[in-house]
């Protein structure tokens, strides 16, 4: 194995011989030296690990050896050791990005643990995550199998999603067994909600928390309490997308983090427009009929959220003047950044973001959008680098600073698909991946959640004849027409409209600055 090399800098190295055998005993390597100069030569001829640096040196000071070494070798390690307590010394050196700090007379000790803190935390980390995962699997195992209500199911995803974010970070080798439970769970989620789905469209008054109930629920309290409220919707945003933005947002604002069911399709048709109506998809067909549009329509599915959102405050007699606000782009970020002034006397700001949908759409169509999201990982990376320079990012920056509360959430997630299930219908069965409606579909019923009477569950009906069959687990519906060219391009994309902890269980959040 090899030896950690390391470099110490002090022009009074001999009066720490000492320090140095013990440090060898350890099994490093240590090189010395007595000025800066020499320690610098010393950098650039040879690499090292890790550069211990004394702060008080004659000719090149420490800090001016540290900003030298900085220059080439940004990324190496450097402990600054001094025996001076100055403030501005202290703050001059971390500006310039030591690895850490320590005071004279140091001990055997306090080496030891920051050669531990940079350069084996990683290697403690991987050991102490795994360990802690094994010991973790039989109990998220027992969770899984033994959940028997929505807030289970609830603490289920949010173990599995915390676990994902973290042996991600780490090479632990244990990332199949997290996919194995992950597969168990959409197994045992997609069999729990069909059971109960019928129940909670008939008995709305003892459901979970679903789509229609968010502005009633949650967000007509805060309006009646005097509050502004800004509703912010990330199109198609999962519940481990938003644990990688929570960071950059806990130091602005104080955090509620809730979960809530998309109700199927878990597609915006349905989910996003029962959100802003506060109706089942087949009520808004009924009552507005010039809202609805069908499967079978050209024009696109989501142009009539802001009338939605008028005729629900109407129905409940809110008096609030309110704004809507979709972004497609940057031009429309930067025009929504332009009017937060003039905004900020509305009650109500509704504003939808549509990056991510349109992320993952790019990624079935596009091969270098694939390469780019080739991974869970990879596609979180994603949208984590796109909220760090997002409108969305400004805007939540900007809201801390007001007096108004913000909820944040989604539609609906999504999953990524690897397994296809045949499904035949006619001509005008819809194109969607993980939900199918129309008349004579064929398929097999032990592979989806068959819906062959619409009208109980809410959902409009074409014909007397439509049905509706949903995905399950990582399924995806193909037709049998050229079905190899259809299912090598489809799978490994991600898709929503059917049944998972993924597109189901999804974030709601609500913001209120610190």
């Amino acid at each position: 194995m090899k030896k950690d090399r390391l470099l110490w800098a002090d022009d009074e190295i001999d009066l720490l011989k000492p320090y140095v055998l013990f440090l060898e005993e350890k099994g490093y390597e240590v090189v010395t030296a007595t000025n800066g100069r020499d320690a610098l030569d010393l950098c650039r001829q040879q690499p090292f690990d890790l550069v211990f640096l004394d702060e008080n040196m004659p000719g090149l000071s420490g800090l001016e050896t540290l900003n030298a070494i900085k220059e080439t070798l940004p990324s190496l390690p450097i402990v600054m050791i001094t025996k001076s307590e100055e403030e501005n010394i202290m703050d001059q050196a971390i500006g310039n990005k030591i690895a850490d700090y320590l005071i004279k007379p140091v001990n055997p000790n306090q080496i030891l643990l920051t050669l531990k803190k940079n350069l084996h935390k990683t290697a403690i980390v991987n050991d102490a995550l795994t360990q802690d995962y094994r010991q973790r699997f039989q109990e998220i195992g027992v969770m899984i199998s033994q959940a028997a209500t929505v807030e289970d199911w609830q603490e289920v995803w949010r173990k599995l999603v915390y676990w994902e974010l973290e042996l991600e970070q780490a090479q632990t080798g244990m990332d199949e067994f997290l996919q194995m439970q992950k597969m168990e769970a959409d197994s045992l989620f997609a069999k729990f909600v069909a059971r109960h789905y019928l129940e909670w469209m008939t008995r709305p008054e003892s459901r979970p928390l679903m789509s229609p109930d968010l502005f009633k629920n949650k967000l007509f309290p805060l309006l009646d309490s005097g509050e502004h409220v800004w509703f912010i919707l990330i199109d198609n945003f999962r519940f481990d997308q938003w644990r990688c933005i929570k960071p950059y947002l806990s130091e602005q604002f104080q955090i509620d983090e809730q979960l809530y069911l998309s109700l199927l399709p878990t597609a915006t048709q349905y989910a996003r427009n029962a959100i802003f109506s506060g109706l089942m998809p087949l009520q808004i067909q009924q009552m507005f009929p010039d809202l609805w549009v069908d499967e079978d329509e050209e024009q696109g599915k989501n142009l009539n959220e802001e009338p939605l959102i008028r005729t629900q405050l109407e129905r409940y007699r809110k008096v609030c003047p309110f704004s809507y606000h979709k972004i497609n782009d940057v031009a429309a970020g930067d025009r929504l950044l332009d009017e937060m002034r003039q905004l900020m006397d509305n009650p109500l700001n509704v504003v939808v973001f549509n990056f991510i949908d349109m992320l993952s759409h790019a990624r079935t169509e596009s091969k270098m959008i694939r390469e780019l999201a080739s991974s869970e990982a990879a596609y979180r990376s994603l949208t984590e680098s796109w909220y760090r320079h997002s409108s969305l990012s400004s805007l939540l920056r900007y809201l801390a600073g007001q007096k108004v509360k913000v909820i944040l959430t989604t539609d609906h997630g999504t999953i990524r698909v690897d397994n296809p299930v045949k499904v035949v219908g006619d001509k005008n069965t819809n194109t969607n991946l993980r939900y199918k409606l129309g008349k004579s579909l064929n398929y097999n019923p032990k592979q989806v959640f068959e819906v062959k009477q619409p009208a109980q569950y809410h959902l409009p009906s074409p014909n007397l004849s439509t049905s509706y069959v949903f995905a399950m687990n990582n399924d995806f519906f193909a037709y049998p027409n050229n079905y190899n060219y259809y299912v090598g391009y489809y799978k490994d994309t991600f898709q929503h409209g059917g049944i998972s902890l993924e597109e189901m269980m999804i974030p709601l959040i609500t913001l209120e600055g610190k």
